[in-house]
């Protein structure tokens, strides 16, 4: 019994009010939302003390659910404020039709201020609905049919606004449709809808919760304050609250425990296996110039992967020194009328300066590209885990800056079987995947090219990446005159196959049990 009082008398104010307010059975639980309606704390108060009262073992996670839970994005903001471009569209065809002007959808793009891709997809699922035609001379006209989608979207937009966030299961089966269709997504960051997966957690006492919570209704709980002041000595109030107590004995010694991160110890995992098979490593820079990282590997200088939206360009200095000969001579006859390889190239006047314009390493390749033109090995294998760059917008599960690991085999015997047979492999010792497939691809310096999916038993089929054999138009060029396979697999799709959250949890425990061994003192 003194053990329980001193427990007690241990807990924080805001630890006795969450645990008399939790359920003493953990299957049902309460939620942090409902605690703190039932606690008058607020949710990040509630928390800590749930955080708190685990690591002390008398609370509990009950169950764990994963919910969608829809909101507003900015642009949804203003669309309830403006209307909907499509709405709006609507209604400005409609003030044609009365005023008898006519609207192309270059008109249309302008009045509205949409970007072209906006525009076109707009004017598609009106056209799908019927609800316009496009007449002589690119004139659209509204039809006699209503545009169901343009009325839905609009009233869906004030009923979330008016809502607010809510479990997408909340809505109809229409209505979800419609969220889907209009929420945000990779490439795509300007809808009104955004869909978060949100973990709901509904806590519950252990045993040993339950005795204190029982301890507690037993004896009460006086105020608790961390200061005497002068008032209290006056007016005598110090006799009945509670004054939180201080630990004054000497320091518990720190125990100072170090360890990789789980994603780092994967990443050395993954060189070690290489090394293991007779793989030697490359390396290369960051910072990189177009000609290896894309003119050397026959990608023509006006492919939309330059576009400023792929690509990160270096501000200061923005172009590197001179490409070494024969290398640019022999690539840039590649590209204009293919050189000595057969191809007939791309058929265009190739830029030496575009080719010596500063960018941060967009894939690994540029790393094989570099290794080829430096007379490697033959037979020889290769391998090189690569930082890479690519603009994308920033969120839970995206960043601009990503791993792969990259490679190359050169040798008289090469073929395609080679690269199957190493993908497979591949995938089964790296990823730990139990199961895989190969899909047709396309790629500018591979030919032919394939896609490597793997399944998750719960993330379900996702690729991890291109391989292919490097194309003559590649290897020649650069001085090599032997097939050469090549790959390029995302490791960060590969630790998330090879290493499964419960995995990453059990790396944790070791640091959860230090904790729980540890007299803390709130």
């Amino acid at each position: 019994m003194t053990d329980l009082t001193a427990l007690v008398e241990s807990l924080h104010p805001h630890e006795v009010k969450v645990l008399t307010a939790l359920p003493t059975a953990s299957d049902t639980g309460a939620t942090e939302d409902d605690l703190a309606t039932g606690t008058g704390l607020e949710v990040a108060q509630v928390g800590a003390a749930l955080g708190r009262l685990q690591i002390k073992s008398l609370a509990v996670v009950g169950s764990e659910t994963a919910r969608n839970i829809v909101s507003l994005t900015e642009t949804g903001e203003r669309h309830v404020q403006q209307g909907s471009p499509m709405t709006r569209i609507v209604a400005a065809l409609r003030t044609a039709r009365d005023t008898g002007m006519n609207l192309t959808i270059q008109d249309l793009q302008r009045s509205e201020g949409l970007a072209a891709s906006d525009i076109s997809g707009i004017i598609g699922a009106l056209k799908q609905e019927q609800a316009i035609r496009i007449v002589g001379g690119g004139i659209v006209e509204l039809t006699d049919r209503e545009s169901h989608t343009a009325q839905a979207l609009q009233a869906l937009l004030h009923k979330v606004k008016e809502r607010g966030p809510r479990d997408l299961q909340e809505y109809d089966a229409a209505e979800q449709s419609l969220i889907q269709k209009f929420s945000q997504k990779r490439g795509n960051p300007n809808e009104p809808f955004r869909v978060d997966t949100r973990v709901v957690r509904r806590f519950g006492l252990t045993e040993q919760g339950k005795a204190v919570a029982a301890r507690i209704g037993q004896v009460g709980v006086r105020e608790e304050v961390a200061q005497l002041t002068p008032e209290m000595l006056r007016d005598g109030s110090w006799r009945h609250v509670r004054f939180r107590k201080y630990a004054i004995g000497p320091a518990e010694r720190q125990k100072r425990v170090g360890k990789k991160h789980p994603y780092r110890e994967f990443l050395d995992l993954v060189k070690a296996k290489f090394v293991g098979m007779g793989f030697e490593e490359m390396r290369g820079p960051l910072v990189e110039n177009e000609f290896w990282d894309m003119d050397a590997l026959f990608m023509p200088q006006f492919h939309p992967a330059r576009d400023i939206h792929d690509v990160y360009f270096v501000k200061e200095p923005t172009h590197s020194p001179p490409i070494p000969e024969p290398f640019l001579k022999q690539v840039k006859q590649a590209h204009e009328r293919g050189w000595k390889t057969g191809s007939s190239g791309w058929g265009y006047t190739f830029d030496p300066m575009r080719a010596r314009r500063l960018i941060l390493r967009s894939q690994g390749t540029a790393v094989s590209a570099r290794t080829l033109a430096q007379s490697p090995k033959v037979p020889g294998k290769y391998f090189s885990i690569a930082r890479c760059f690519r603009y994308d917008q920033v969120d839970a599960t995206h960043a601009p800056d990503f791993f792969q690991i990259e490679g190359i085999v050169l040798g008289p015997d090469i073929n395609f079987r080679t690269l199957l047979g190493l993908l497979t492999l591949f995938a089964g010792e790296i990823a730990q995947a139990q199961e895989s497939k190969f899909l047709p691809a396309y790629f500018p310096f591979t030919e032919p090219s394939v896609e490597l999916h793997v399944r998750h038993p719960r993330l379900g089929w996702m690729e991890l990446g291109g391989a292919g054999l490097f194309r003559p138009e590649v290897t020649q060029p650069l001085g090599v005159d032997v097939p050469v396979i090549a790959w390029g697999l995302g490791l960060d799709r590969m630790a998330m196959v090879a290493l499964d959250i419960h995995d990453i949890r059990d790396l944790f425990s070791a640091d959860l049990e230090l904790i729980r061994s540890k007299r803390v003192l709130y």
